[in-house]
Formats: C-alpha cells, structure tokens, sequence
C-alpha cells in the first residue's frame, strides 16, 4: 500500500507515524509546502518574544529524523498543484526548482491546514507587514525586529495569536497597538468574561482599539500607518496581521470533494471524503460539533492530532471513529489565563437553546494557604435538563485544571448538578475541600431547584429606580463606599436578620455583593421571610468589570455605577 500525505504539522505528521507503527511495509510519502515539517506552530509567537530563544527548539522533526525513525519519504519546498482522481496521482512542484511530476497513491491524506485570513487591503503586501502562521513568517518578523530596532507595532486581530503576539511584542519592548473590529477579543468568550482580558491588555500598555477596522495600509516617510473604517490613523514601524484563518481547500475543491460550510472539506465520522480512497484532516476539515452535533470549523492542534490518528487507522483498515470536537482552549495573556470549551452564552441563545448560567470567583486554592488567586468562571447549562453546554474560566493558577475538568464532564455528558459529586483531588496549596468545579455544581442544583432566582449583571441597570423594587448590597460599609450600583442601599449580610423591618415584604428585592456567595445567603434568609428574592449573578465584580471595560478613558463611571 503507498500512502501520500499532503501537509505535516500536526495532522499529517501524527497520521504518518501511526500509519507507518500499524503497517512496517507501507510506502509513505509525505509533501509539506513550507520547509519545515513537523513544528511547534503554537509555540510562534513565543519565539518572537525571546521566551523561546532556540529556533531549533521549533521543530519537533526534520525530513532526515522521520525517515530514521519511521523510514517516512517527506519532501519538503514541495507543494501538491493537483489531484486526479481517476488516475489516483498528485501533481508536485518542487518549490526549489520549479520542476512539475506525478505521484501515484492507493491512498491520499489531505492535511493542508488552515492559510491565514487576509483582506484585500490596499497595502497588506507592502514593507513592514507580516502574518504569523509558519517558522518563516516567525523568523521573518524576527529578523526585522534585529535589523530596525523598531519601537512600535501595530496587531489588526485579537484572537488568540493576535493577542500572543501583542504580548510578545510588547514583553520585548515594542509598543503595540492592538485592532480589533468587534467589540471585544477573543470569540470564544463572551463580552463579559472577555472584560477581564480587556482590563490585562490596558493594564499592561497594549493601546486596545476596539471596534476598530484596518481598511488600509500605507508608507509615510518612515512610518507604516494603519487607517480604520472610521478615518482613523495609527502610525508604527511594522505591523502583524491576525485576524484568524480559513480552510486551505483549494486543491480538494478543484479536485471535485464535496465541501461544508466556508468551503472546508467535509468527512464522515472516520475522516473519510466524499472520494473514499481520500481521507482529511485538521484546520480545513468540517467536524462535528460534541455539544451541538452540528457542522462546525475547529482550528486547533488538538483535535487535528486525534484526527491524524483516527484517518491512519482507517487507512490501516480499522474502524475508528471521530467523536466530534468541543472547541476546548485555552491562552496566556500576561499575567492572566483565559480558557473556554463548548458553548459560550451567545451561541447557545442564537442557537435556541434554553440556557442559564452561573458566575463565580473563587480562588485557585484554600483561602488560608498564603497566595491565592481569583478566578472567574461562568459555567453554562440548559433548562430543565441540566444538561452541561459550556464554560469559560479567567484567572491565574489553576484556570487550566478546572477547564479540562469541566471539558471532560461536558465529553462523557455530565449534568450541572453532577458537576457537585466529582471527587477531586484536594490540598490546600492546590484546591479547596469544596473544588470550584464542586460549588459550580452546587450553584446549579440550587438554580434547578428554585432555592434560589438571580438576574444576570445586564439587567440591573434596567431595574426601576422609583421604589418599586428593593435595590440592597449586603457588603460591609467599606465594601460599598469603595463602589456600588446605583440605587443600591447597603445592609451588610451578617445584620440582615435584625433588619428585615427595613424592607418592604410586598416588593421584590434584587441582592447584590462581591461575587454572589453573601448575596446567595441574603436570598435565603429573604425567601424563608417572605420575600421574593433574585440574586446577582457574579455579584459587584463581575457587574463592576463588565461596567468598566466600556468606561471611557476619562476614568468617569458610566450610568449605572456610582463611587
């Protein structure tokens, strides 16, 4: 059987070695376009920044240490032009020579990847501007950094190599600029996790422009100039291009491969293609969404990895199976760590989906042991089901654990209030007795069983202000005169009892305190007294970090908000 593979990286390369440990005497040909391989793509951006100072420590194989481990033909500079499928051959270029030939296959693996998205923008090619998606456009940005010393820099897109690469400009001493045309970074967070990130970005210098569109690129004396939709110029002395791929489908579509949406390559659940001596793998492949089990495009090495093995069996003649992708990943940004896996809230509602949440920030570890660090986490499920839909997790220490926990329950189909009995491994310097997973868990079952109602922070603003509802933060005087929303009159928790006469049984009363758990308490007692009680969701911090991230740059509070 010869087997020829179009792209390594992570799909092809992992599907070669597979191949090559369940079939000896297999012929595999791998072509790779660029000059590289198998390579840290993840790791770019990092090498950009000095953290990664080994441009050797990139590449995790070379064409020689394939073929001496696995006996693998990779031809790197080697682009496949085109397929015929009824001859079963490829056209190859060789990008060093320029010369064209065929080569035949029994089986043919696609793992082209994804090509970074790039507008036609007058300007785009010019001097100065870059994308970053290969070891070239790494090392091309890192030659240019030591041969003009620049001192300032402009990124257009802020997904997540978009905002790596800010961080790693910035950490080597540019000043950067960072372009965002929608009105928060990162799509898979929702606007009011993405807050946080937001707040990182300006704390750390990044001049965060949001809503801002590049529409043009030109040269004035020595200066590149970004212009946006709304006239705007920022001038710098280079610029990184981010704003996320598309499929690389082009030799599939000419080839006749049926496609799915924005023109990937669709396959069945064993990575198979609408030809079935072809199969197809990675960033330009349709999947399966796991929570919604629709069509989605899911860029990540991860599920591109599983899949390369998945696509090897198959070709081997066994019988594996793709179960689909969740979208579980996750980002360092400074000092912060952002991570999310299945839905976020704005999908599951335009999805139709009856979904609810819950927000909390607990620490990373027991409150006593010295050094701990908030998290904040909203975790997503669906009415009345409980079924799990997603979660999103900002912080530092242990954001990573907690997501891959929650990633795992959503996987083998865990309810909200299933989330409560996980045992998890406990120590103070590492968890609490009762892990944040644990009081998500209990968050839900309250929710599901109508101990307890809550308003989400975008709705408190909308409450009446004229006395028809009670308005009532249960934080100490300190708390409060630090910053409250407006209208809010302050009865601290722990003399709420003696204080019930204050309050009006026949309104409804809206609780509000740092991070719901006092809040959550004062619903209690509330509704146990008669009164109808509804809890702010993720209390005075989240609703005072999603009213700060659109506070203009005066530093005045907008409506809302009083100090």
């Amino acid at each position: 059987m010869k087997v020829v593979i179009v792209g390594g990286v992570a799909g092809g390369a992992t599907a070669a070695a597979r191949i090559r440990r369940l079939n000896e005497y297999a012929q595999i040909v791998m072509f790779e376009r660029s000059g590289y391989v198998s390579y840290a793509n993840c790791g770019l951006p990092y090498y950009v920044g000095g953290e990664i100072g080994d441009e050797a420590d990139l590449t995790l194989q070379t064409p020689a240490s394939f073929f001496a481990r696995y006996r693998i033909d990779v031809r790197v500079l080697s682009e496949v032009t085109q397929i015929d499928r009824a001859a079963k051959t490829v056209t190859v270029k060789d990008l060093a020579s320029g010369k064209c030939y065929t080569e035949s296959y029994d089986k043919l693996l696609l793992s082209p990847g994804a090509k970074p998205l790039i507008p036609w923008l007058e300007g785009v090619s010019g001097e100065g501007v870059f994308t970053l998606r290969t070891v070239e456009d790494t090392l091309a940005i890192d030659r240019y950094i030591a041969a003009h010393a620049p001192r300032s820099a402009v990124v257009v897109g802020g997904g997540y190599i978009g905002l790596e690469t800010a961080e790693n400009l910035t950490r080597r001493g540019i000043e950067v600029t960072l372009l965002q045309r929608g009105r928060q970074v990162l799509a898979p967070l929702d606007s009011d996790m993405a807050s946080f990130v937001h707040a990182e970005l300006l704390r750390r210098g990044v001049r965060l422009r949001l809503g801002a569109e590049a529409v043009k690129f030109c040269r004035r004396q020595d200066a590149l100039v970004a212009v946006t939709a709304d006239g705007g110029e920022i001038a710098a002395d280079f610029g990184v291009i981010a704003l996320g791929v598309v499929p690389e489908s082009g030799l599939a579509r000419a080839a006749g491969l049926a496609l799915g949406q924005r023109e990937s390559i669709a396959v069945d659940a064993h990575m198979r293609t609408s030809d079935p001596d072809i199969y197809a793998v990675g960033d330009a492949v349709e999947v399966r969404h796991a929570v919604t089990g629709r069509p989605a495009l899911i860029a990540l090495a991860g599920p591109a990895n599983k899949q390369g093995r998945i696509a090897a069996d198959n070709i081997c003649g066994g019988d594996s199976v793709y179960r689909g992708s969740q979208g579980s990943s996750i980002i360092k940004i400074f000092s912060l760590t952002a991570a999310a896996t299945g839905l976020n809230e704005k999908t599951a509602r335009s999805l139709g989906i009856d979904c609810e949440k819950v927000v909390l920030s607990p620490l990373n570890h027991a409150s006593y042991y010295p050094g701990g660090q908030v998290m904040t986490m909203k975790v997503l499920f669906e009415r009345p089901s409980g079924r799990l839909l997603g979660a999103q997790i900002v912080g530092g220490d242990g954001v990573d654990k907690r997501i891959d926990v929650l990633a795992v329950a959503i996987r083998v189909g865990l309810s909200g209030t299933d989330l409560k009995d996980l045992e998890l491994a406990y120590a103070p310097p590492y968890s609490s007795a009762k892990d944040p997973v644990n009081m998500a868990g209990y968050m839900i079952e309250d929710l599901l069983t109508g101990k307890v109602a809550q308003i989400d922070p975008a709705g408190v603003d909308g409450l009446p202000r004229d006395g028809s509802v009670t308005l009532l933060d249960v934080r100490t005087p300190q708390e409060y005169a630090r910053g409250h929303a407006q209208g809010f009159v302050n009865i601290p928790l722990d003399g709420l009892r003696e204080r019930l006469a204050e309050l009006d049984a026949g309104r409804p009363v809206y609780v509000m305190c740092q991070s719901g758990l006092r809040s959550y308490i004062a619903c209690r007692i509330l509704s146990q007294n008669a009164f109808s009680c509804f809890n702010c969701a993720g209390g005075y911090r989240f609703y005072g970090a999603v009213h700060a991230d659109v506070r203009p740059r005066t530093g005045a509070y907008p409506c809302g908000m009083e100090k």
